[in-house]
């Protein structure tokens, strides 16, 4: 996985790189910033983002 965060990216479109059937983990790619992370990690910052626009 990346060490570097583009904070600015809100990664719109993702792929699928990876899977861990035996962990139950799935690794995306966002196709703006090349970012890799798991999927879980993807939906946590979707919730992070729309708590923030509710309380703008």
């Amino acid at each position: 996985m990346n060490s570097n965060m583009n904070s600015n990216c809100k990664h719109p479109r993702i792929r699928v790189v990876a899977r861990d059937e035996d962990e139950d983990i799935e690794y995306v790619e966002c196709l703006e910033c090349g970012e890799v992370f798991d999927s879980d990690e993807f939906r946590d910052m979707a919730i992070e983002e729309a708590t923030k626009k509710d309380e703008s």
